[in-house]
């Protein structure tokens, strides 16, 4: 029996412009993503996997079609609105970590907490307590430049969890990283995953990743379709 319903898409279209020639890259694309489901991504470089990730969490807008967070349509919303609830529905993974240079881990996890206006205390009080089930209670204080790429792609997770979303978006979250840092930083994907609830939509080209998700879509000439295997 399917959970709730967090994410949709449905007759997705999405085009580009270059010299002049209009280049499709989504063409009508359905997608239902429920609570707690995990889904993995795949296909070509330049099919469109990151464009889709992007339409998904509102951060751009399709030709046709439309994309719903929890019923709500991004199109029917101003972009306010849309921050709105991407901060309060929507975690954010990256290929490269994001995190701001000039603050603490602890301070960076803790920025999407404030963006809410919550108490100083309250935003550090749940970055510190993510840090630690991340496996870096002993690196709050330190900056990006004085962690390895693996802490500051744990750290990475941790500000994409730390607001409690109900779906995350992950984009090559370990593509920058060695491969037995990868299956680390993964398996902590995972572990959060199922301890929060919140469902997870992985963009990635490592198959033996991807395999461990429930279910496998190829993006293919602008389609998603069921992956066949090799």
């Amino acid at each position: 029996m399917n959970e709730q319903l967090i994410l949709s898409c449905h007759g997705l279209v999405k085009s580009f412009s270059d010299a002049g020639v209009e280049i499709r890259v989504l063409s009508n694309l359905n997608l239902e993503v429920y609570s707690g489901d995990r889904i993995a991504i795949v296909g070509a470089s330049g099919s469109g996997k990151s464009t889709l990730l992007h339409l998904l969490g509102g951060l751009d807008v399709p030709g046709k079609g439309e994309v719903k967070i929890l019923d709500k349509s991004f199109s029917s919303l101003s972009e306010t609105d849309r921050g709105y609830i991407r901060n309060q529905n929507i975690g954010f993974i990256y290929q490269f970590h994001h995190l701001l240079p000039e603050f603490t881990a602890l301070e960076n996890v803790a920025l999407p907490v404030f963006i809410r206006k919550n108490a100083y205390s309250e935003a550090l009080d749940a970055a510190a307590d993510l840090l630690g089930r991340v496996g870096l209670g002993s690196r709050l204080h330190h900056k990006p430049g004085e962690m390895s790429g693996g802490e500051r792609q744990r750290a990475a997770i941790a500000r994409a969890l730390v607001t409690r979303p109900q779906c995350i978006l992950a984009d090559e979250p370990t593509g920058n990283l060695d491969e037995h840092t990868a299956d680390h930083v993964f398996n902590i994907m995972l572990e959060l995953n199922q301890s929060h609830g919140a469902s997870l939509v992985m963009v990635t080209h490592n198959l033996g990743l991807a395999r461990k998700m429930d279910r496998i879509y190829e993006l293919h000439q602008g389609v998603l379709q069921t992956y066949q295997g090799d």
